[in-house]
């Protein structure tokens, strides 16, 4: 297996650090508006490497955060006039009910920033006591020029940076590219105690602090999108590895962006739309496989035309399902075998051990419909140990990819319990924010899957209609 590794430039053979284990980190949502697209394809992505890992037999421990205090949540706060807390518990329900619907698994731990703030704090203390970081009137900021390697990642070069950030530089810093690890408290923002006074943690410090908490001092995979390469990631190394005196993250990954007219989605450009504008005119399953239809690295243009193309090759595979199920229930123990199914699973595997490459393991996936269709259709009737084992690959390589063919009647089901089991969360969260119409559009989709919610004193139980 191999992953392009962006902090070599070029694909690496993947060893992970513990053998059998990987340890995975990628830099969550700032939770102050519903997901866009943009952030939609982030999370399937990282999901589908995830999943392809367990498959191949990999343990993996897999923490995602919550940014749940920053400028712009306090600044939504204000516009609403609630705190930021209900802020981020009532964008912390939409976005776990919407990577529920998109059936994304979830993280084995999903943080917060609010409830790490003694572990930011010690890191930033840690940073001063090495003489990688510094104090001014309240302010902490990061020494860079005490990290040399700094700019390795992104492949800048910290003279050149310097240069134009001299006409920005504020007040108090060493340096033009020092940047800030605690910043004091305003008047009327949320604020917490630390030896520099009332403040709270700067945006980079936080997923170093995190990472060093959930998964230790070096992990396997760190992933985002390519727009946090510099500086949020290049600020990740230069301040864990400062603490550490060890390798943060053996593979850095990074992710494409959605583009609107070429131009990258964003909520800051306005040319955005949300998971749950675009849900309404396509089916959830649809999205994601839109998402990995091209290969992650790729940017990815977003119009209704390429989501309808996701939809018609959708439609085919789930319609070869179909025909397999339809011909199994007259089928017979014939002499007669077909074979070469094989050759779909090794290219399906060959192309998501080339760096994940779901779009050419979607390829062998039409492979396989186009040559299963060809002995459905033809005049000798296929076998039942063929069919059996056509439906159980195609099943395999889809759940690979997170989208499930089978029609779901056991409660038991793993897949749709925790499906079942992350909506309801995502409820009850809602719930507790007295978000009441984000609760009800959430037991909405629970009704369209067919679930029956009843809120008992001992909490809420569920089952199928």
């Amino acid at each position: 297996m191999k992953i392009y590794n962006t902090i070599n430039r070029q694909k690496d053979a993947f060893t992970p650090i513990t053998p059998g284990e990987i340890k995975m980190y990628t830099c969550g949502q700032t939770v102050y508006n519903n997901i866009h697209m943009g952030n939609a394809r982030f999370y399937v992505v990282y999901d589908a490497i995830r999943r392809y890992l367990e498959y191949r037999g990999y343990k993996v421990d897999y923490v995602q955060n919550f940014t749940d205090i920053d400028d712009k949540t306090i600044q939504r706060a204000n516009e609403e006039g609630i705190s930021t807390q209900k802020i981020a518990e009532k964008y912390i329900a939409s976005t776990l009910a919407d990577l529920a619907a998109l059936n994304v698994k979830p993280a084995t731990f999903n943080p917060r920033v609010t409830e790490e703030i003694p572990e930011i704090v010690e890191m930033v203390a840690q940073l001063i006591d090495g003489g990688h970081a510094y104090e001014n009137d309240g302010t902490v900021y990061f020494d860079v020029a005490s990290f040399p390697s700094y700019g390795k990642l992104s492949k800048k070069n910290i003279d050149d940076l310097e240069a134009g950030a001299r006409v920005e530089v504020e007040a108090g810093k060493k340096n033009p590219m020092d940047f800030v690890l605690w910043k004091p408290a305003k008047p009327g923002e949320p604020s917490w105690e630390s030896p520099w006074g009332n403040g709270r943690p700067g945006w980079h410090i936080e997923c170093s602090a995190m990472v060093r908490k959930y998964l230790g001092d070096q992990i396997d995979i760190h992933g985002g999108g390519t727009d946090l390469i510099f500086p949020h990631h290049e600020n990740e190394i230069a301040q864990s590895e400062a603490v550490t005196g060890k390798n943060f993250a053996n593979y850095w990954m990074h992710c494409g962006m959605i583009t609107v007219d070429h131009k990258k989605m964003s909520k800051s450009r306005g040319n955005f739309a949300t998971l749950q504008e675009v849900a309404e005119k396509f089916p959830y399953d649809v999205i994601r496989f839109f998402f990995l239809s091209v290969h992650y690295r790729m940017p990815m243009e977003f119009t209704d035309t390429v989501l309808n193309a996701a939809q018609q090759g959708l439609a085919r595979i789930k319609n070869c399902y179909n025909n397999i199920s339809f011909a199994l229930e007259t089928a017979e123990d014939l002499p007669n075998e077909h074979c070469g199914l094989g050759i779909y699973m090794h290219d399906f595997t060959r192309a998501m051990d080339d760096d994940f490459n779901t779009a050419d393991a979607i390829t062998a996936i039409f492979e396989m419909v186009k040559y299963v269709n060809t002995i459905l259709s033809g005049e000798e009737k296929p076998s039942k140990r063929f069919l059996l084992e056509a439906r159980e690959k195609l099943t395999l390589l889809m759940d690979i990819l997170g989208i499930s063919l089978e029609q779901l009647t056991d409660d038991a089901d793993d897949g749709f319990a925790q499906k079942v089991e992350s909506l309801i969360a995502a409820r009850q969260a809602a719930r507790k924010n007295k978000d009441f119409a984000e609760a009800d559009r959430i037991r909405g989709a629970l009704t369209d899957l067919g679930v029956v919610l009843e809120d008992t004193r001992e909490g809420v139980r569920w089952h199928r209609a």
